[in-house]
């Protein structure tokens, strides 16, 4: 009987290379990045939600929370309509726009059927999770002109569905 053949070398799979290579690269990029501030997004979006949040308050909605995150995405703020039976969750959309020009669509149309979907999904989640019989989906839109006081859109109900919570 012949001896055994001798056992190959095991080689990776093809895709094993890439995934290690892809990992050296993310360490070295977050080595790159140390030493540099951490979140470095536009600040527009948490200026619109203050400027959002004090927009409503003025008009009687109490502040339940900010930038909440459920598994379905994250909303802006959750108030409490000045009726104090309904929870609103309010979607900020900002915009900066230069003075004496006419922006190329208002910040509320980038609120398309995906988002209003999402923010459906959300809206109910919360509604279900918390027991509240109703619950609509507001929009405030905020367009920063320079030199100038800011022009904010306040659309109630502006995503409608069903207000009734689903058990």
């Amino acid at each position: 009987m012949p001896p055994p053949a001798p056992a190959a070398e095991p080689r990776p799979k093809p895709g094993v290379l890439a995934v290690i290579a892809r990992r050296w690269s993310a360490a070295l990029a977050r080595l790159r990045n140390l030493g540099r501030p951490r979140d470095r997004r536009d600040p527009l979006g948490a200026q619109g939600e203050a400027q959002a949040w004090t927009y409503l308050k003025a008009r009687g909605y109490r502040l339940l929370g900010r930038n909440l995150r459920v598994p379905m995405g994250e909303a802006d703020l959750l108030c409490r309509d000045p009726d104090g039976r309904t929870i609103v969750l309010v979607e900020v959309k900002s915009r900066r726009v230069r003075a004496g020009s006419r922006p190329f669509a208002r910040p509320e149309a980038s609120v398309h059927a995906h988002k209003r979907r999402k923010l459906v999904s959300i809206a109910r989640h919360l509604a279900r999770a918390n027991g509240w019989p109703t619950i609509r989906i507001d929009v405030v839109a905020i367009e920063f002109v320079e030199n100038a006081d800011p022009v904010i859109r306040h659309w109630s109900n502006a995503v409608g569905f069903s207000t009734r919570a689903r058990r």
